[in-house]
């Protein structure tokens, strides 16, 4: 269900918000709490040691601006901390607290990961604070947090504890700590395979520079049911996406073509998790539908489309384990099964950049024989006929990326061998 932070009621949001994370694996049943405070000053906040995984909205406990306590249960043990940062900083709406596999294993060797590594996540999660360890639920621990909130920082790693995020709303909140987790899990695939690699300020800055230069509206707009079908399998491949941790909230576009050269695409700036039929955005000879503003890939894609006639679909998205291998621009090896090798032969990886608008690189790279590539420090682009056949290549790719990076630290890769590759593309590909 699609999240919306200005009219439903705070424990709406906080039981669908405590579901995405519990459900992809980001808290466990009695671990992390999530607070919202209103306009009246009343703070809604998970109740403690209640299970994570069927909470109730009438779980949700509310602590009013006088201090009083309503609900069946006691308020999060670390309320204290929810209060203090709401006292330090009026501008945070909601705060989420949990312990996410990778952003403990930051806190327990005591480092702030580098979100230099992908360029949504340095704007998105801004710079890192980090909290000196206190007893949970201490006055102590509170004063440590907040102090490192008033200093401006939105994102918070706490000794060996876990994380703390603030926003302006909970959607605000949790795509930073989504996209923070999404980032520490990637260095961490990383480092398993090789180097890391950053971005430079400038090269993020050259990022949030290619904002799409719209197209001009089309005077009027037409749904007929073909096109209505195409809006249906963006936003369910969108949702897999999501739910399979091949795609956060923040980065990641679908696209596909719909008659000739048209096509339909995801917007920008609109939560992945929370896309709906009305959020695609039509392109029409070259026209966007009025009032929508697509993914600032839309060149990219449009591209894509005009030179390759037999693409009818793209996924650009980034997943933990193809991310490693473009922040360590390690060779992305797919001999490694059969079915790895048919669906996706040679996945290359381009340069950061090569995705810009009037780069050629890669619509001129794509073919039959290289359906797929890793653009470096940024994402997977994946291509295909039917959309279901492309989300399909992707999960392969992120599979066979999983499997590289657990495979490295028990033994080299011992690759299917040429004569092996020609007897399956003999069968399978000619």
């Amino acid at each position: 269900m699609k999240i919306d932070t200005k009219l439903m009621h705070p424990r709406d949001q906080i039981i669908h918000t405590i579901n995405r994370i519990y459900y992809h694996g980001l808290t466990t049943t009695t671990g992390g709490n999530i607070s919202v405070i209103d306009g009246n000053g009343d703070i809604w906040v998970t109740p403690s040691g209640i299970d994570k995984g069927s909470l109730r909205r009438e779980d949700i406990m509310v602590v009013r601006s006088d201090g009083t306590v309503e609900g069946p249960h006691k308020p999060s043990s670390e309320f204290p901390f929810h209060k203090a940062i709401y006292d330090n900083r009026p501008d945070i709406k909601a705060v989420i607290h949990a312990h996410p596999p990778a952003l403990v294993s930051f806190s327990i060797v005591h480092t702030i990961p580098d979100t230099n590594v992908i360029p949504q996540a340095k704007n998105i999660c801004g710079p890192i604070g980090y909290a000196p360890y206190e007893l949970p639920g201490s006055q102590l621990l509170g004063n440590n947090i907040a102090k490192v909130f008033k200093e401006a920082y939105n994102a918070v790693i706490m000794e060996n504890h876990g994380v703390v995020v603030g926003g302006t709303d909970l959607k605000d909140a949790f795509q930073r700590f989504e996209t923070l987790e999404f980032c520490a899990r990637t260095i961490i695939n990383a480092k398993t395979i090789g180097s890391v690699k950053s971005l430079s300020d400038e090269d993020i800055e050259s990022f949030e520079s290619q904002i799409p230069v719209l197209q001009p509206e089309q005077d009027h707009v037409e749904y007929p049911s073909d096109e209505r079908e195409i809006r249906q399998q963006i936003t369910n491949i969108v949702r897999r996406a999501c739910q399979q941790g091949m795609m956060i909230s923040s980065y990641g576009t679908v696209s596909c073509r719909w008659r000739n050269n048209d096509f339909l695409i995801t917007p920008t700036n609109v939560l992945r998790w929370d896309i709906t039929l009305d959020d695609i955005v039509q392109i029409r000879d070259g026209k966007r539908e009025p009032g929508k503003v697509p993914s600032r890939s839309v060149w990219l894609h449009q591209e894509i489309y005009r030179k390759h006639p037999e693409i009818n679909s793209i996924i650009l998205t980034q997943s933990p384990y193809l991310m490693a291998f473009g922040v360590t621009g390690e060779k992305f090896d797919v001999r490694t099964i059969p079915e790895s090798w048919i669906f996706l032969q040679d996945v290359p990886i381009v340069p950061f950049g090569s995705h810009f608008k009037g780069k050629k690189i890669i619509p001129e790279l794509i073919s039959k024989d290289i359906p797929a590539v890793i653009i470096e420090n940024d994402s997977v682009l994946v291509t295909g006929d039917k959309l279901l056949q492309t989300f399909d290549r992707l999960e392969v790719a992120e599979f066979s990326a999983k499997s590289l990076t657990m495979a490295k630290p028990i033994g080299q890769l011992q690759a299917i061998g040429d004569k092996e590759v020609e007897a399956l593309r003999q069968k399978f590909l000619n």
